[in-house]
């Protein structure tokens, strides 16, 4: 829900609308009516994740990119 604040109201409360920021709410500011700035909850960074974690846990096939036997091939391409 998107609530329209003026600039004074807004320096008066601005603990209760910095909670309701934090709770998902979406606040614009306005100066004589006109919006010029808008309060919102801040979403965290996504964890970096780390690569290399399953090295040496399993092992590709030496034939991996060996082309289909014709049966599974026809069958992904709709033939028979």
């Amino acid at each position: 829900m998107k609530q329209v604040i003026n600039i004074y109201e807004a320096k008066t409360h601005l603990s209760r609308l910095a909670d309701e920021a934090a709770q998902g709410a979406d606040i614009v500011i306005a100066r004589a009516g006109k919006p010029i700035a808008r309060l919102c909850r801040i979403q965290p960074k996504a964890k970096k994740r780390k690569l290399g974690i399953l090295d040496g846990r399993f092992k590709i096939p030496e034939d991996f990119n060996a082309p289909l036997p014709d049966e599974v091939l026809a069958a992904f391409e709709g033939i028979g």
